[in-house]
């Protein structure tokens, strides 16, 4: 873990100052203060709750680009993007309209409840050793339908998702926006299942479980961080991509990475634009294959992985398969 450190503090020096946002959470009917609101900065481990007054204080740096979010259940959810504008907001939250009859209601299409549970467990946690070691805490909370015509799979939820990722020692509240599996082939009477494609997408907020500081978990992350998508988008921004074990193929030959990816530097800001204009392969360590294909002209990247148009890139392979339990904050390795 020291050599992962050092590495990290080489390549992506952290020359700002820590900022600090203060804010206040008010009922918008009431303007009475609400406690115990969640204040996270989204796909990350930095977030913290409300007091009694409503109040927060979070620090951020940076490395973090994501935006804040503001979540507390039975309330419409706030994200703010220009919070670097800001140094103290006062938000009100407006209630959810969601009845309760709507979010656990049933429906039959074919599948029985378990049947879904288990087709839904493994295309958004992931069959690889990480997803498998995760457990979804609340699957009361997950209304699940499935659309026999389209052979699609829907999930939706009205509280946060929490699992718990044992390999990698981390509880993650996802709280779902929608999710769809899509299947080439289904057949409902012997459980068999083609994957065509899977989507799904929500604010995520990481927190440590009690293991996370021992050897082998950080082993563990930084097997999972190696080769992954948030690896190859933080090498490409550095252009870096040999040193880090990547080598590019276009129709089986192999390729000079940076004639497929043309990288610019963003005038006044510190994103690099990446345009990719063929579709490619991407090997890893000699190891590990997968394909990226770009349906935008440009996308922007950050040092820190973070990358724009991320429904206009699509991965297929290795990174392809990565699901929810192969995932780690976007603030990973930056402390």
């Amino acid at each position: 873990m020291t050599s992962k450190v050092l590495f990290f503090a080489i390549l992506f020096p952290i020359l700002s100052f820590t900022q600090t946002l203060k804010g206040t959470i008010l009922d918008a009917s009431t303007n009475k203060p609400l406690e115990t609101v969640a204040v996270y900065f989204d796909n990350t481990t930095i977030g913290t709750t409300t007091d009694a007054k409503g109040q927060f204080s979070i620090d951020y740096t940076d490395a973090i680009q994501s935006p804040l979010i503001i979540s507390y259940l039975g309330y419409e959810k706030v994200t703010i993007r220009d919070y670097r504008t800001k140094r103290n907001i006062t938000i009100k939250l407006n209630p959810t309209d969601v009845s309760l009859d709507e979010v656990f209601l049933e429906f039959d299409d074919g599948l029985t409840r378990k049947q879904k549970l288990r087709l839904f467990r493994k295309e958004f946690l992931g069959t690889s050793k990480y997803g498998k070691s995760c457990k979804i805490l609340n699957e009361k909370d997950i209304v699940l339908r499935y659309d026999k015509k389209r052979k699609t799979l829907y999930a939706s939820a009205y509280k946060p998702i929490i699992i718990n990722n044992r390999a990698l020692q981390y509880q993650i509240a996802f709280d779902m926006i929608d999710f769809e599996a899509q299947y080439r082939y289904a057949n409902l009477e012997e459980q068999d299942f083609a994957l065509d494609r899977v989507a799904y997408a929500g604010t995520s907020y990481y927190k440590n479980l009690d293991k996370a500081q021992r050897k082998s978990t950080k082993r563990r992350r930084e097997k999972a961080f190696k080769g992954s998508v948030q690896h190859f988008m933080r090498t490409l921004y550095q252009k870096k991509l040999k040193e880090e074990k990547y080598e590019i193929y276009y129709k089986g030959f192999k390729v000079d990475a940076y004639k497929y990816f043309l990288i610019i530097q963003k005038e006044d800001t510190d994103f690099k634009e990446v345009s990719l204009k063929q579709k490619v392969s991407i090997l890893y360590d000699r190891k590990e294959q997968s394909d990226i294909e770009s349906y935008v002209d440009s996308f922007l990247v950050d040092a820190y992985g973070n990358y724009s148009a991320i429904k206009g890139v699509y991965f297929n392979g290795a990174m392809g398969s990565q699901r929810m339990g192969d995932t780690l904050p976007l603030d990973y390795g930056l402390d």
